[in-house]
């Protein structure tokens, strides 16, 4: 089945060391899967291009002006829990070294006795890569290499890369995750080049879904191209990421999947679970009710799957 995560209060004026705290131990208690964090490292006062010059632009939301840091978040919330899994969707790794990165994780998978899963993207905002002092043009090739320095510094000592972006010098670099490899990875993807990337690297997909056809589309591509890579296709994990709610009322006439009233999603998780993902969560329930909400759509979701 499925794991149903919660989504962490960890930005904006409801953000704080008891909200946090509160929901996922809450959610530990209820028996969700998982609770997830994201990064935004500032919110640009001006409008925000997405999709390069002469695309279009949005505004921030207010939210994104205080933003925990998603690895402290998850080191609080990993002191204060014992079982559940700890989520990012995602990390903008391009924004920082990929040595101090993979430390960083490695240190946050050792305290949470390996509940990591690592959701890694490239970054789009171009006012966030000028602030870390990151070229845009890294992304592609150099998230790529990025990726790779990452697991060698997770793998066995001595670590070294000498690489087109990176190097790093021939050394001992701890500490080590507690799986060998290193913790679960996701790569939050939304393009088939990205697809293709996390499945030939063998790593795992964060996906925010819009459409099923275009869903179990992206699937069956990012499951054709890891098994041609020689990976074992059922051991890489599959998140969903929804951009929605799920509402407490009744049923919504109009809507996207895995949105809309309790028992419409709770048809739809069916759908989620013969796709094989192993988690999914929702960015945009109302913190006050979400507890609430996701407890009811676990009852309903056992219903229907008897269960098991």
């Amino acid at each position: 089945m499925v794991q149903i995560g919660a989504a962490l209060p960890s930005a904006g004026v409801g953000a704080s060391a008891d909200a946090l705290a509160g929901v996922a131990q809450a959610a530990e208690r209820m028996g969700l899967g998982s609770v997830w964090t994201y990064e935004r490292l500032l919110r640009p006062t001006q409008p925000i291009p997405m999709g390069g010059a002469g695309g279009p632009v949005m505004s921030g939301p207010p939210e994104w002006a205080d933003a925990y840091d998603p690895i402290e978040t998850l080191a609080y919330v990993a002191a204060k829990t014992e079982s559940i899994r700890l989520g990012t969707s995602v990390v903008a790794a391009l924004l920082h070294g990929p040595v101090v990165l993979a430390r960083r994780l490695a240190t946050l998978d050792r305290l949470s006795g390996g509940r990591l899963m690592a959701g890694l993207g490239q970054g789009w905002m171009e006012q966030e890569f000028t602030a870390a002092g990151v070229p845009m043009a890294r992304r592609g090739a150099g998230f790529e290499e990025h990726l790779e320095v990452m697991r060698a510094v997770w793998g066995p000592n001595p670590v070294r890369h000498d690489g087109r972006f990176y190097r790093v010098p021939e050394s001992e670099i701890g500490p080590k995750p507690v799986r060998p490899g290193g913790p679960s990875v996701l790569v939050g993807a939304a393009t088939p080049p990205a697809v293709d990337r996390a499945a030939r690297l063998g790593l795992g997909l964060c996906l925010v879904v819009f459409d099923w056809d275009a869903l179990r589309g992206t699937v069956a591509a990012y499951r054709r191209t890891a098994e041609a890579a020689g990976h074992d296709v059922a051991s890489l994990p599959l998140v969903v990421q929804v951009n929605g709610a799920v509402t407490g009322g009744g049923a919504v006439d109009e809507r996207a999947p895995l949105t809309g009233a309790v028992e419409q999603v709770a048809d739809d998780l069916i759908e989620l679970d013969r796709l094989g993902a192993d988690h999914v969560f929702w960015l945009m329930i109302d913190q006050d009710e979400q507890l609430d909400v996701l407890g009811r759509l676990g009852e309903a979701y056992a219903e229907r799957s008897g269960g098991s």
